[in-house]
């Protein structure tokens, strides 16, 4: 673990406490509302040196600590995206302090385009597997042979049978799939998002697949879920936008949002 993860575990301990975090939650677009649910502190990632400044709309950068469900928890209320920085690794170190932090557990969720007419907007997805389209890796420079991470499993299996409890038992309807890759950050073409299908993909987005290449680099077990906030280029005669995608994420986040209180209920 880097001097600078543990420097920040002890800052953010002199603030939130020295009980250990069990779970981490990373909230993608539109989603950064349920940070504001946990009863706990919030620090800014400004106030962190060398977290990510979260800069994209729609995000909430900051760190919040505290009791969601009866476990404690690390919501990211934001993260970076490979697209601003060109930095694959870009979340790393908020992993690594994770990690010290004492979890053993990392969820992320995210906003994606869906590739099946029976997943419309307003849909959430479990993540079975992931296909790097973007060819981008966050372990690419790290120089030991820890880096060689088997990504089988990469989304816990018992952690997507434990979502999948959450759901039935909580009566909301989740889809499980393949989750897609793509760089951005321009949206994909029509051409694009026939050769993702064809690969095996259900949903195609932005980000969480770094973290969940890290979060196995770490030692941490990963799990995923998207919400649905458009179908994917050529699969609908929408308007895919940025805008579009902020507009659409409070349709499935509620659903994620009860997926999760009753996954931590269970887990409490």
């Amino acid at each position: 673990m880097s001097k600078n993860a543990k420097a920040l575990a002890t800052q953010i301990r002199a603030t939130a406490g020295d009980a250990p975090v069990s779970i981490g939650l990373i909230l993608g677009s539109g989603l950064g509302h349920i940070a504001n649910t946990v009863d706990g502190v919030s620090i800014p990632y400004s106030d962190l040196p060398g977290f990510p400044h979260a800069g994209v709309s729609g995000h909430n950068p900051n760190l919040v600590i505290g009791d969601l469900e009866g476990v404690r928890v690390a919501v990211f209320g934001g993260r970076a995206h490979y697209y601003e920085s060109g930095k694959a690794d870009v979340m790393r170190l908020p992993l690594e302090v994770l990690k010290e932090l004492g979890a053993d557990t990392m969820i992320a969720t995210n906003a994606a385009g869906s590739m099946r007419p029976d997943m419309p907007t307003g849909s959430i997805m479990c993540l079975t597997d992931h296909i790097n389209f973007s060819g981008l890796n966050p372990l690419i420079g790290e120089p030991t042979d820890a880096r060689f991470v088997p990504m089988t499993d990469a989304y816990d299996p018992a952690l997507q049978q434990a979502l999948r409890a959450a759901a039935e038992g909580s009566d909301t309807e989740m889809a499980e799939g393949v989750y897609a890759w793509y760089s951005g950050p321009s949206f994909e073409t029509p051409a694009e998002i026939k050769a993702i299908a064809m690969l095996g993909a259900d949903a195609v987005g932005m980000s969480t697949v770094p973290e969940v290449i890290l979060a196995r680099f770490l030692g941490l077990k990963a799990a995923a879920i998207s919400t649905i906030t458009n179908m994917a280029a050529g699969m609908s005669d929408e308007s895919i936008s940025h805008e579009h995608t902020k507009a659409m994420a409070p349709i499935g986040a509620a659903k994620l949002e009860t997926v999760l209180r009753s996954f931590l209920k269970a887990r409490a």
